[in-house]
């Protein structure tokens, strides 16, 4: 085995261009032959003073020497480390090229004699996840749109492994491409080498996915509507935002906000989506991060007009309380939208004081009620709502907003006799003042006092005392309003179809935590976009997994999946045999309960690739010719 080096041509400037080969010689009777193992392509980078040592490390894997068997690379760390990983990874091709399927059905059996001691497992990779994702890839056909719109082999296997990437193993693209290259079983199924992927490639394909944004959002959009035959009369919209890890001050965009993630000391950027009642994305736009929630509703909705996946007629808008202004109000109305809205008014009815509230759930978790009015001058209905899971999660947070204040306080009190603190009359005001902006959710159930000295200077005391209206406010914990224009819905009606906001906030929650929208790394604004528009596209794939699978009962989470498939591994088995021959098997750990129970859900075969089997011939003649 030896390395070949042929000149394909010379270009206009002289310089010659090179093409690299492993080639193996061989004897048939008295003729010796040569057969290319593996095209190395022109990028082939190291060293020939190298060659003879990498070429021999690579017939040790191919014979299944262990390292402690095999005599390694008397070299520099670097350069030894170097031509190891080469090795590794040549002699993985080389076998992978040489393996032939074993059918799951043969009926023939293959029995050898193996020395158990030197049997060895490697090249582990990930491959249940990635089996589901490339599920709902064929499902929604997007590999066939990809070429469609002009992405060849390599650079639909880059689009796909970074979509598919940020759903297993979420992060920058830096770590998609380590993730591409070391971790994954992906390249098997989309029968590609992840193994040449420059992380240049993996940036430039991001903004080839960011220039088909709409084409793109249009045709899942239809694809998930022909799939499952969704009705999309009621669509969800809401604001999310994702911070940077630097200034980016390349980027207008970014700015300081109110961070959702109490990471205002960061610059923002804000993700408008809309989603159709079931929870399947329509369409997205980033917004700067200091961008007013009710003023990209009208940019958000005009954006629709025209979109494949949407009825004829104008859907039902659902929004909450941040996006509901007076002026988006009277916008939809004035374009003969339909809405259902949290309403901004403070003084609300309580359901549980009125005769004719209506019960639209009782459970063991939660029981709610609603009370239906009409406005008599817009004609607009008013469902005034009370749930009891609401009123404990708002008394919860109320409860430790008090304890955080009223312990803030005691300390600031008690320091006041000790040395070394803070008893200046003027920054104990101050300090007090940035409490109550820290915990103003309660701040106005107290009354406090800074009893100070005769001259003023310092402060000798401190006084508070909760207000009795503070109690009234507890009593109206879980008591929310609904507004609409929606004439001839029944209670029961209207309140489970604002329930579906829940599930954009689950939507969000996904997004952010299992599929790496935040933090951004970026500092250019067509990155940051194309990073948010991957994780989209991601989130469709993820999201008709989870459709389909809430269908068969099963009602976990993305991350819950994730960490069930993680185990089921693709690898390598090398049996050394007693006829002086290495049998490399690459096979899949089998499916274990409750990823059968995936598998069976989606109607998924547990191993779509089957067994691979490789032989080494450790004692062939092989005859050393030249090298060219």
């Amino acid at each position: 085995m030896y390395i070949r080096r042929t000149k394909t041509k010379t270009a206009d400037h002289g310089k010659d261009s090179y093409t690299y080969r492993i080639v193996e010689s061989f004897r048939v009777g008295t003729q010796v032959k040569q057969r290319t193992l593996l095209n190395l392509g022109k990028d082939f980078a190291i060293e020939p003073p190298h060659w003879p040592l990498l070429t021999a490390r690579i017939e040790q894997f191919l014979q299944g020497l262990a390292p402690h068997q095999a005599e390694l690379f008397a070299l520099a760390d670097d350069v030894g480390q170097l031509l190891e990983a080469a090795a590794e990874r040549y002699s993985t091709l080389i076998i992978a090229k040489l393996a032939q399927p074993i059918a799951s059905a043969t009926p023939e059996q293959d029995y050898h004699s193996v020395d158990i001691n030197h049997v060895e497992a490697a090249q582990a990779r990930s491959i249940g996840v990635e089996t589901l994702a490339m599920y709902a890839v064929m499902q929604l056909q997007l590999d066939q749109k990809l070429a469609a719109l002009g992405f060849n082999k390599i650079d639909s296997a880059a689009a796909l492994g970074s979509i598919i990437g940020r759903m297993v193993s979420p992060g920058s693209e830096l770590q998609t491409h380590d993730w591409l290259q070391s971790r994954t079983g992906l390249g098997e199924l989309l029968d590609y080498d992840f193994g040449n992927i420059s992380l240049t490639r993996l940036y430039k394909i991001s903004d080839r996915l960011l220039q088909h944004q709409p084409a793109l959002e249009t045709f899942l959009g239809a694809q998930e509507q022909t799939l499952f035959d969704l009705n999309r009369s009621i669509v969800l919209y809401d604001l999310t935002n994702t911070y940077f890890e630097g200034q980016c001050a390349q980027n207008p965009k970014a700015q300081f906000g109110r961070s959702k993630e109490k990471r205002s000391d960061c610059p923002l950027v804000t993700l408008g989506l809309v989603l159709d009642g079931n929870g399947f994305p329509l369409s997205s736009q980033v917004f700067p991060g200091n961008a007013s929630e009710p003023a990209t509703l009208s940019l958000m909705l005009d954006g629709l007009q025209g979109k494949n996946p949407l009825p004829d007629e104008k859907p039902v808008i659902i929004m909450d309380a941040g996006i509901a202004c007076a002026e988006n109000i009277a916008w939809l109305s004035e374009r003969g939208y339909l809405y259902l809205v949290v309403s901004r008014e403070r003084y609300v009815q309580d359901p549980r004081d009125q005769d004719n509230a209506v019960l639209v759930r009782e459970t063991e978790q939660n029981t709610v009620s609603v009370y239906r009015t009409i406005d008599a001058e817009t004609k607009e209905t008013r469902l005034y709502c009370y749930s009891d899971q609401k009123a404990k999660k708002e008394q919860a947070i109320r409860n430790r907003f008090h304890v955080r204040l009223e312990e803030a306080l005691d300390k600031l009190n008690v320091g006041l006799d000790k040395k070394g603190t803070i008893k200046n009359y003027a920054k104990i005001l101050e300090r007090i003042g940035r409490l109550r902006e820290k915990n103003s959710r309660v701040a106005q159930d107290y009354r406090i006092e800074v009893i100070a000295d005769d001259e003023k200077n310092n402060a000798i005391r401190i006084e508070w005392k909760r207000e009795p209206k503070s109690e009234q406010k507890d009593q109206h914990c879980g008591v929310y309003c609904l507004r609409t224009n929606i004439p001839d819905w029944s209670e029961e009606h209207l309140w489970t179809t604002y329930i579906m906001l829940t599930e954009i906030e689950a939507t969000f929650r996904s997004l952010k935590t299992d599929l790496g929208l935040r933090p951004v790394y970026h500092h250019k604004e067509d990155r940051v976009t194309g990073h948010l528009f991957i994780t989209l596209l991601a989130y469709h794939l993820v999201h008709t997994l989870r459709y389909q699978l809430k269908q068969q009962g099963i009602q976990l989470s993305w991350e819950s999946i994730r960490n069930i498939m993680s185990t089921q591994q693709r690898l390598t088995i090398t049996l050394p045999t007693d006829d002086n021959k290495t049998i490399h098997l690459r096979t899949t750990t089998q499916a274990e309960a409750r990823q059968k129970r995936i598998y069976a859900a989606l109607s998924i075969k547990p191993d779509p690739i089957g067994k691979r089997k490789t032989i080494i011939d450790n004692k062939k003649s092989v005859v050393p010719t030249e090298k060219k």
